[in-house]
């Protein structure tokens, strides 16, 4: 697929590396509007694709008392009132074969949490959707068996399947990310660096998912040197009092400074 066939998607001749950013959760609308203005007007600045994420609900969580969402709908109005008034895609994540045709009256891209993307009736819902399938790598997979859950979305006849690396489990309460997989999976479908996520500590004692924020320009510096096709980038102007994944964000006021180096780089990849 090409990144132009994504309604509202901006500066794809660019070539730059595109990118999905946005909360963890969606918590109300002003924090979602908020967040997208901010990066709105850096991604503008540096000639970025841009996808605003959100996710309408949190299904997996560790604790039966965390946040899971504002509900569903709620959520899902306030994802398409910052396509409107931005003129930018956005992206949710899908758990349910049931979520796929309801998320999809709204955003222009559909997610499939890592955990269940070997979930055939999920990822085949999504695909018979039309819209683009966001296939995140299972932490229990590898970057060769992404190949299968592409050719899902292929045989309904949706060619607009995209992979994102999210990392590897490495015991039980930390990831990493391995670099040979991106030339592997771009092999497959256009391929996404989740840098955040990838740097999660889950299976806290505390029920509560930790992280390594301080690693987030190295990861990312890394993804774009390997010619990764896309970055995802959970960030928040307040990360310690997010609802949701507070502890691997990026914290907002960041976020220009990174990306400008991160654009620097690419240029000079471009270049040789």
């Amino acid at each position: 697929m090409q990144l132009s066939d994504i309604p509202k998607l901006k500066h794809t001749a660019s070539n730059n590396f595109f990118l999905l950013a946005g909360p963890c959760a969606i918590e109300g609308e002003d924090m979602a509007m908020r967040i997208a203005e901010k990066v709105i007007a850096i991604t503008e600045k540096l000639e970025i694709p841009y996808v605003f994420k959100g996710s309408f609900r949190k299904a997996n969580r560790s604790r039966v008392d965390s946040f899971t969402g504002i509900g569903d709908e709620k959520a899902l109005e306030i994802l398409a009132k910052v396509s409107e008034k931005f003129d930018v895609p956005t992206v949710t994540d899908i758990h349910e074969t049931s979520d796929a045709a309801l998320a999809a009256q709204y955003v222009d891209v559909l997610q499939i949490p890592a955990f269940l993307v070997r979930q055939t009736a999920l990822v085949v819902a999504a695909a018979q959707t039309g819209k683009v399938v966001n296939l995140k790598k299972g932490q229990f997979m590898s970057p060769e068996a992404m190949q299968h859950a592409v050719k899902k979305v292929h045989d309904t006849g949706n060619n607009k399947a995209w992979i994102t690396d999210r990392g590897t489990m490495f015991g039980y309460q930390d990831m990493i990310v391995d670099f040979r997989g991106i030339p592997t999976m771009r092999a497959f479908a256009p391929t996404v660096l989740d840098v955040t996520h990838s740097l999660q500590q889950p299976n806290q004692s505390s029920g509560v998912t930790g992280g390594r924020p301080d690693m987030i320009e190295t990861i990312a510096r890394a993804g774009v040197v390997n010619n990764v096709d896309g970055l995802f980038i959970e960030t928040h102007f307040d990360p310690a009092n997010a609802k949701s994944d507070g502890a691997n964000m990026l914290d907002l006021a960041h976020l220009e400074k990174l990306l400008s180096n991160l654009v620097e780089i690419r240029k000079t990849i471009n270049s040789l």
